[in-house]
């Protein structure tokens, strides 16, 4: 395969015309401070900024965390990806030529994120092509042409087509060169039980969804035929495109969303393009979800406010109720608007322009208190005492959500005068209403915990009913697993590689931490290291390498069904041991920071200066493990 090299010249000239406020906005709130910006780092939790972005020099720090880098580190670490895909990406988004590679396809040892980028990016043009400029796509063109969409706004918006063939995509991006495994991890294509690989998308409407930073990172697909599957169907969670954390037209919004300083959430994605195409671009829909919080986190980077309008119909309404107490809870000030009875944005606009939707948002669109009451007085709820304490006391769960406390009173004072009850009643119902939340987040938390304790500690059957049920050792981390298995199979080359980089400290299995310190025993004394060695001593090692060696082929069948061709472990075993190195460590470097973050909690004042610093050195480390590749946490001369 041959690639094209990028020059210095080139590079320079991308990171010259990328502005990293510009970059770094898409996915943190920044204010300015002095010459810096300032924010909460994306990298990790905390309620106080230590990410500063500093414009002069091109560069962010987190002195939280201790990431820091150029706008092409920020884009590999926020993104995934490798040099080449942040590279490219700041070039489209610039408007910067690079040179076009000879063969677009990516090898097996390539990134697996930029893989399904590429496949992503091939598909969004084959679907493009397939509704502009082919016949198959004639009769959704005239479809779209008839609901008022322009060619720009097709273009833009990068609307397509997938022909209605089992294989249509798929031989296409097989002759262009493209690996049959990222089309699957893309989610467009998938597998039948005689494991022949079929298009997902077919005969549908093709909209591209694409990340903050303008990727491709998915699709939905509108049917064309009735009776031709579910009306939508949107691409399914991958490595790149999750759901939940993804809003549909943020990457057109973002900008005019903060300098409108509001957005508007509709409910489709025709609503979006209309709106957008009649001059309405603070506009967005969730990506085939009801709303979420990591949805409504997203939004909270550009603006405080949110106008949710939803169709007025049972489903709507409904729907945008249970958004309301999501973005409440985001920290977001909500305004809700009802459009006439027989309109969604999308025709409105089509029909009066956007003066009057503008006009319409103005004098229409009211608070959450004032809508709830008003919907509850349509519904004649308010007359009737019981259904009016009923919406009262929706009204007050809402307005529990809200996590600023000065607001909270401000919005029960408003309820007050709707509702003429008395402000101590209010609040009395609402304090009721905060404790039962606490209580059951308790409860919700309980129950996971104990949960996960049966999920490992699952009992076994007693011989007799009166005696206490002995429970099970609990389930042996995978990893940990391997690398026994790897130092008993490969022998003396793959016991000195790994017992250079982890020692048994880092095991949280006892039986399998004193495994690996009797191999590493041996090896210090020359001695021989196999299965069988280990088949011959006393319990528990014949039992731990039955169950060790019984893993040897379990490759994952979900992995493999997606594959025409079948993955066998150990191919190359220095890559399987930097896999399972990488795992345990992370895994001993969370349990380490997490026992800090404890003992300073309950340290005294002479001991948290100490404990604060070996707190800090922990994340950081734990930051370098979770955000470096395997192969350069633990290099070796087999990585050629």
């Amino acid at each position: 395969m041959s690639k094209v090299i990028i020059t210095d010249q080139k590079k320079e000239e991308i990171k010259s015309a990328a502005d990293i406020v510009d970059i770094v906005s898409d996915y943190v709130k920044l204010k300015r401070s002095g010459n810096n910006f300032t924010g909460l780092c994306p990298f990790h939790n905390e309620k106080t900024p230590s990410f500063y972005v500093t414009p002069s020099m091109g560069i962010y720090k987190c002195f939280g965390c201790g990431s820091g880098g150029d706008v092409f580190n920020f884009l590999m670490e926020i993104e995934g990806v490798g040099f080449v895909e942040a590279m490219r990406t700041l070039a489209e988004r610039y408007h910067i030529e690079l040179p076009e590679e000879e063969n677009p396809e990516y090898d097996e040892r390539s990134q697996l994120t930029e893989g399904i980028y590429h496949a992503l990016r091939f598909a969004g043009r084959f679907f493009f092509q397939q509704l502009t400029a082919e016949d198959a796509g004639k009769e959704a063109l005239k479809y779209i042409q008839k609901r008022g969409i322009k060619a720009d706004t097709i273009k833009k918006f990068g609307l397509g087509f997938s022909p209605d063939m089992m294989t249509g995509l798929l031989q296409h991006a097989k002759s262009a060169g493209i690996n049959e495994l990222y089309l699957a991890e893309a989610g467009l294509i998938k597998y039948n039980d005689n494991d022949i690989p079929y298009d997902v998308f077919r005969g549908r409407l093709m909209f591209p969804i694409f990340s903050t930073s303008g990727k491709v990172i998915g699709f939905g697909g509108r049917v064309m035929q009735d009776g031709k599957g579910p009306k939508y169907i949107n691409s399914p969670q991958t490595k790149v495109y999750s759901k939940s954390e993804v809003m549909y037209g943020i990457n057109f919004a973002k900008n005019e969303i903060r300098k409108h300083k509001q957005a508007i959430l509709v409910e489709g994605y025709m609503d979006v393009i209309s709106l957008h195409q009649n001059g309405i671009k603070n506009v967005l829909a969730t990506s085939g979800t009801s709303v979420t919080k990591e949805q409504m986190r997203l939004l909270k980077n550009y603006t405080d406010d949110l106008l949710m309008v939803y169709d007025a119909d049972n489903a709507g309404q409904n729907a945008m109720m249970r958004g309301l107490d999501i973005a409440l809870e985001a920290g977001l000030q909500v305004r809700l608007m009802h459009l006439p009875d027989g309109e969604d944005p999308d025709s409105y606009v089509q029909k009066y322009g956007n003066e009057s939707f503008r006009e319409f948002v103005r004098t229409e669109s009211q608070d959450f208190i004032t809508f709830m009451v008003e919907h509850a007085k349509q519904a004649g709820e308010w007359d009737d005492p019981l259904q009016r304490k009923n919406n009262i006391t929706r009204i007050l769960t809402s307005i529990g959500r809200v996590p600023d406390a000065v607001l909270r009173e401000t919005l029960v004072d408003h309820l007050r005068k709707l509702s003429s009850v008395g402000g101590r009643a209010l609040y009395e119902e609402l304090g009721g209403i905060l404790a039962n939340r606490r209580r059951d987040e308790v409860r919700t938390r309980q129950r996971e915990e104990r949960r996960a304790e049966l999920d490992v500690d699952k009992s076994t059957e007693p011989n007799n009913r009166s005696q206490k049920i002995p429970k099970k050792p609990k389930t042996k981390p995978g990893y940990e697993k391997d690398i026994i298995r790897l130092m008993l199979e490969f022998g003396d080359p793959l016991v000195a590689y790994i017992g250079s980089n982890v020692g048994p400290d880092h095991f949280q299995d006892d039986e399998l931490k004193t495994f690996f310190e009797r191999i590493i025993e041996l090896y210090n004394n020359e001695k021989e290291i196999n299965a069988s060695v280990f088949l011959e001593k006393d319990p528990p090692y014949p039992e731990l390498v039955s169950e060790i060696m019984m893993d040897r082929f379990a490759v994952s069948e979900y992995g493999n069904e997606k594959r025409t061709t079948k993955i066998v472990k150990d191919s190359n075993p220095y890559f399987t041991a930097k896999g399972a190195m990488k795992l345990l460590m992370i895994r001993y470097l969370r349990n380490m920071r997490d026992k800090l973050a404890e003992e300073l909690h309950l340290a005294s004042d002479n001991e948290k200066s100490s404990l604060l610093a070996e707190l800090q050195e922990a994340r950081m480390l734990l930051h370098r493990f979770e955000t470096t590749s395997s192969i350069d946490l633990f290099p070796s001369e087999n990585d050629e």
